[in-house]
């Protein structure tokens, strides 16, 4: 029973998607390292985005995808941050960025590990051509 629980929780470690502490530090590091930024726009009392960054955000198979993208959260009453971006008209919004600021894509609401594999396949696909 140990040996399940040490690896669950190593498991938990290898795909744990690593969030960029402020978008400023999300962006350099995207020049840097040529990656796209997956911004997730949340509020304090959103019940759908707790849902979105624990059920969907938090499954080994999104996870591992999403190492290839650099995240962050934002607040969505950050005014500096959100000038940056089309007028976010509800929470959970996630857009992917490119280290340019050009929006890639933009996902609005709660979606489940299905869907939002879809969305990361799209975001993959345009990503991979050169603008």
């Amino acid at each position: 029973m140990k040996k399940i629980v040490v690896f669950m929780m190593m498991t938990g470690l290898l795909f744990a998607v690593e969030w960029v502490r402020d978008f400023d530090t999300a962006m350099q590091s995207a020049a840097k390292t040529d990656k796209t930024v997956m911004v997730m726009v949340v509020s304090q009392t959103c019940r759908w985005c707790k849902k979105m960054k624990h059920r969907t955000l938090e499954d080994e198979r999104v996870e591992s995808r999403l190492k290839q993208f650099i995240s962050v959260q934002v607040m969505r009453d950050d005014a500096t941050v959100m000038k940056q971006f089309p007028k976010v008209h509800g929470v959970p919004t996630i857009f992917f960025v490119r280290p340019d600021g050009s929006v890639v894509q933009e996902v609005v609401g709660y979606f489940n590990v299905g869907d939002f594999l879809s969305y990361i396949a799209d975001v993959e696909k345009i990503t991979a051509t050169p603008q």
